[in-house]
């Protein structure tokens, strides 16, 4: 008979019920960053900014 808890069960858990959450949440943070209306004139400086001549 097999054991039922094994190290990759271990890991599996750990990997679904704690990073994914976290990196998820890090994910909607840049997006609502990126999207945020008061950042939009930065990000359309930024992206000016290969088109200059200095």
């Amino acid at each position: 008979m097999k054991a039922i808890i094994s190290i990759e069960n271990l890991a599996s858990s750990f990997v679904v019920t704690l990073w994914t959450p976290l990196f998820v949440g890090i994910f909607m943070a840049v997006v609502v960053y990126a999207l945020w209306p008061g950042n939009k004139r930065r990000f359309d400086s930024a992206a000016r900014m290969p088109l200059c001549r200095d």
